[in-house]
């Protein structure tokens, strides 16, 4: 997994043109089944991929945090929302909460995460290969390809599958 992982930025990278193309035809017409697709391809490829063995996504970006995020996440953790906030977020450049540092704080050392039954939204529905409307996320599902073998392969399906 760890030779899949250093390899992937470069893979994604020569194949960026490939998907952006293919991207920029599937947003102007979109097949009428592209959600089952994507469902499909999504549930396969996770029969196939541990996130445990990988973890990737949460050792090199990290989440958005709505305030529904926070109120959950600091209730779980016996904080006060602020203070929570103090302690492990900053706002980015488009006025966001995220993550201070990278990798996660809550990420184990086995791959776990200390926070995973109140884990963000963000987190919960990474890589967003299975979100409905999936054409109109092209653009994040392309930087989410360099990141994760998952999304890298699943687009890579998607592709034969769609002409």
């Amino acid at each position: 997994m760890q030779d899949i992982i250093k390899n992937l930025p470069k893979f994604a990278k020569d194949k960026h043109n490939e998907n952006k193309k293919f991207f920029a035809k599937l947003k102007k017409k979109p097949p009428k089944n592209l959600d089952y697709i994507m469902q499909e391809l999504h549930d396969d490829e996770f029969q196939r991929t541990d996130c445990l063995e990988c973890a990737n996504c949460c050792k090199t970006t990290g989440p958005l945090f709505t305030d529904k995020d926070i109120e959950r996440i600091s209730k779980y953790l016996k904080q006060k929302p602020q203070q929570f906030i103090t302690q492990y977020l900053r706002i980015d450049e488009d006025n966001d909460y995220v993550l201070q540092s990278v990798p996660c704080t809550f990420l184990g050392a086995d791959h776990y995460c200390s926070i995973y039954d109140v884990r963000p939204k963000a987190c919960r529905e990474f890589p967003h290969t299975d979100r409905k409307k999936f054409q109109q996320i092209s653009n994040l599902t392309l930087k989410n390809v360099a990141m994760c073998p998952a999304a890298f392969n699943i687009v890579e399906n998607m592709k034969k599958r769609i002409k």
